[in-house]
């Protein structure tokens, strides 16, 4: 089994870190490491669990570029705080990587309560990751040889994954796994299905269309919050 380094950034989630911690540690093969990369204080939660806790300034890539320098395993594994996770992923990441793989990501699905717009949104997200990018809450990995290489992800608040994944897949097979990793729906129904889906196609269209990362997180942010 892969030596495995898991890197969460963090910010003001500590209830959805510490039920993903507990859950990293019931897997049955663990991580070599769990890195934390707190941008608010979530100290008691990761002395509670014994993992490493680096503080960092709140913007997504630049938590993941702060926690990948740090890392020590073979593989690093990325993922957000919300993230639920399948029986055994690191299992799973081990035989894409005998498969020839030097990275890829999990099959993006929605966490019970399953409601049918959920099932139709499920199989377009892998059409997109298929022929675009697909995003940080799909635990993306990689060997830690290949991030050094490529220059990690770009210390941007929003898309950071973006020119990681572009430059992963020229480097090498960069894999798809048909296991899931669950992704909590409240914001979904929070928003309406429809109306989060077209806004997050909006962002993304703005970015290829030269928004910057800051703007369009400003408004993604504005959007939530408001």
């Amino acid at each position: 089994m892969i030596k495995c380094s898991v890197i969460i950034p963090c910010y003001q989630d500590d209830e959805k870190l510490a039920r993903l911690l507990r859950q990293l540690q019931q897997l049955p093969n663990k991580p070599c490491e769990i890195i934390v990369v707190d941008a608010a204080n979530s100290l008691d939660i990761c002395k509670h669990f014994g993992v490493q806790r680096l503080f960092s300034e709140p913007c997504r890539g630049q938590q993941l570029r702060v926690g990948a320098r740090q890392a020590k395993g073979e593989v690093l594994w990325f993922l957000h705080a919300d993230a639920q996770l399948s029986t055994d992923p690191i299992a799973a990441i081990s035989s894409a990587l005998a498969r020839g793989a030097i990275g890829g990501y999990f099959r993006f699905r929605f966490a019970k309560p399953r409601v049918w717009q959920a099932c139709m949104l499920e199989p377009a997200i892998a059409l997109r990751c298929r022929f675009g990018v697909p995003y940080g809450d799909q635990g993306i990995f990689i060997k830690r040889s290949v991030y050094q290489q490529i220059g990690g992800h770009a210390p941007w608040p929003l898309f950071e994954e973006v020119p990681l994944v572009q430059s992963a897949r020229r480097c090498g097979k960069f894999l798809p796994l048909s296991e899931p990793i669950f992704i909590d729906s409240r914001r979904w129904r929070y928003d309406g299905w429809w109306r989060r889906t077209w806004r997050n196609r909006k962002l993304a269209w703005s970015f290829m269309c030269g928004v910057t990362p800051k703007e369009l997180a400003a408004k993604y942010h504005s959007k939530i919050d408001s």
